[in-house]
């Protein structure tokens, strides 16, 4: 299985119609639009699974720079996450953790 990043998505964009994109290269797995953590806002990027790779890389050939919404899209093999990398939007909270940390310790004195 080879999973696709798919960058600078319109946030209109639906799974469905990101579905009909790559299907004309290939057969696919899964489409998965990532969405903010709890307002469940488009966050512009998804990824989609095709089970051959060979069709991965022909879809990544043709679609890279495809306009969709008026955006050209950047589409390439996705990455994996470097080990200890957060996903969850843990990062933003423990900064807002340790800021609210600082300020008390400002305030003692």
């Amino acid at each position: 299985m080879t999973r696709i990043f798919v960058g600078n998505l319109p946030h209109t964009a639906t799974e469905s119609e990101v579905r009909f994109l790559f299907e004309r290269h290939g057969r696919v797995s899964s489409v998965q639009i990532k969405t903010e953590q709890g307002s469940n806002k488009p966050r512009g990027f998804a990824f989609v699974t095709m089970p051959s790779m060979e069709d991965a890389e022909d879809a990544i050939a043709h679609l890279s720079h495809t306009v969709m919404g008026g955006r050209s899209l950047t589409i390439n093999e996705a990455q994996a996450r470097p080990e200890g990398a957060q996903h969850d939007g843990s990062t933003n909270a423990n900064r807002q953790s340790a800021l609210a940390m600082f300020g008390a310790l400002q305030s003692d004195e």
